[in-house]
């Protein structure tokens, strides 16, 4: 009876164990000296299946009916020992790494010390043994962040002939652009193809976007009036022309004013509302593939792509290599190569090498100087960043899989220019220019893209299976005002960062 009693509490107790972990895990990982967190660590768990921690070192993973309690989990980060647990054993919300120094009387690599170039030609004659660019079906998780701030909007020698077109109506319109602006898209899908950009199919599983609509009305409601100010002062068998400079362009009276639709033609107001429809149809069409083809032009920066801008193996000449020092990443021992332009290069960075089968784990990378500039007639334009890393696993058939890549890109533009707007009309005798507006303005915006991308899992299917795919994608993603931790609640994601959680919408601030 007691043996009885004793094993009935001990399934209970089992079940509710399984119970509490099997919805969430999360932690944040730092180093066990510094007490600073450790950003990109690997948690494995269920065999390939994994995720990595964000730049301040915290995670969240979701269990599913399939995970036991037994199951092994593993925490691991460059130079530091492995942490190991079961899920049923982990509780903590911080989870420490001590630092692992590598003992060279313990490593047996090689028997002779290889320099870095020799290193580097190891892992060009071993990238088609270590990656693979076959089809198979990815589960990922997708992060965009744009951001764009105004760094001037001047301008002078106004003049106008249209008293509604005045400069307290300019200075209006100037100071309804948003300073700075942040949009944000998150999306979790599974991705079928290979790296080719036209081999990719995606069927999106949730998404969200995270902006401030304040903006998008107030210029609607600047569009409105401009409109009605055009229709007060223009006459409806005139034409404009724009003049900067030497170039020039000409509107005419049909781009100028929206054609209304009667409220009393049924018909008409039954095309237009088809219309709208098949607009959002096609909307949701262009955000799924739109995604699609974001991915797939961040896969074409995979150094072992064809047409790589990343170029330190294709064209290793350009770049001078050095070894750093030798380091752990679980159970492996790793190379550190740092790299620098020796030419003409642009890139520089870290390339984490695995000792063994020389296979590139993990590259760290960032522009040395300017990737596109053009200054030409008072217009200007310049790429000044381009920054990322990506990161690696060996997956059950020895090849490496892609785990993480993160992407930062920017530029500035603008123009010092003159602009004059002029209408004209032939109907009125005498005299062709109606009404001039004219101004000399400088203009100069930054804009930032960045760019993650988690992938859990991957498992390699056949070119018939991806070519046999189809998915209608009409999910689009759910509008939030301010991040939302319950939208993901029951998904896997990579943990957003402080800026994420505190990001709220104008709007909502205002309320």
């Amino acid at each position: 009876m007691i043996k009885t009693t004793t094993l009935r509490l001990f399934f209970i107790l089992l079940l509710s164990v399984n119970y509490n972990f099997a919805q969430t895990i999360s932690a944040k990982v730092i180093d066990s000296v510094t007490q600073e967190p450790i950003p990109f660590a690997t948690i494995q768990f269920a065999d390939d299946m994994g995720v990595i921690t964000n730049g301040e070192g915290t995670f969240t993973i979701l269990l599913n009916t399939k995970n036991k309690v037994t199951d092994s989990l593993f925490v691991s980060s460059m130079g530091y020992k492995t942490y190991k647990t079961t899920l049923g054993e982990f509780k903590d919300s911080i989870l420490t790494l001590s630092p692992q120094n590598i003992e060279l009387k313990n490593v047996v690599v090689s028997n002779k010390n290889y320099s870095a170039d020799e290193i580097v030609d190891f892992i060009k004659d071993n990238v088609d043994k270590n990656y693979t660019k076959s089809f198979s079906k990815k589960r990922l998780f997708f992060r965009e962040h744009y951001h764009q701030y105004l760094n001037r909007t001047n301008y002078s020698n106004f003049e106008s002939t249209i008293d509604a077109f005045n400069k307290n109506f300019v200075d209006e319109i100037i100071s309804s652009i948003p300073r700075s602006d942040d949009y944000y898209v998150e999306v979790l899908c599974d991705l079928y193809g290979n790296y080719n950009s036209e081999k990719q199919k995606i069927d999106v599983i949730k998404a969200s976007k995270m902006y401030d609509k304040n903006s998008e009305i107030n210029l609607d409601q600047l569009e409105e009036r401009m409109e009605k100010i055009l229709k007060e002062n223009v006459k409806p068998d005139s034409y404009l022309k724009i003049k900067s400079g030497i170039f020039g362009t000409k509107i005419d009276n049909e781009e100028l004013f929206r054609t209304q639709v009667d409220s009393s033609d049924i018909a008409a107001l039954n095309k237009k509302l088809e219309e709208e429809k098949k607009r959002k149809e096609e909307q949701k069409l262009h955000f799924a593939a739109g995604r699609a083809n974001k991915i797939s032009t961040l896969y074409e920066d995979l150094f072992f792509m064809d047409d790589s801008k990343l170029n330190f193996l294709s064209k290793s000449r350009k770049y001078d290599f050095s070894i750093r020092e030798l380091t752990y990443l679980g159970q492996d021992i790793v190379y550190i190569l740092d790299f620098v332009p020796s030419g003409n290069a642009d890139y520089k960075g870290t390339l984490y090498v695995n000792a063994d089968d020389f296979a590139i784990v993990r590259v760290d990378y960032e522009n040395v100087k300017s990737l596109k500039s053009f200054k030409l007639l008072g217009v200007f334009m310049n790429d000044y960043l381009d920054k990322g890393k990506m990161i690696f696993y060996k997956g059950p058939n020895d090849k490496y899989n892609l785990r993480y890549i993160e992407k930062e890109h920017g530029g500035m533009g603008g123009a010092k220019r003159p602009l004059k707007i002029i209408e004209f009309n032939k109907v009125v005798k005498g005299k062709n220019r109606q009404n001039e507006l004219s101004l000399d303005f400088d203009f100069a915006a930054t804009n930032i893209n960045s760019y993650e991308i988690v992938i859990y899992d991957t498992e390699e299917i056949s070119s018939s299976t991806f070519e046999n795919k189809n998915f209608d994608n009409k999910i689009t993603p759910t509008y939030l005002t301010r991040y939302d931790p319950e939208f993901w609640k029951g998904y896997n994601i990579i943990e957003p960062n402080q800026a994420i959680k505190t990001y709220t919408a104008k709007e909502e601030s205002s309320k």
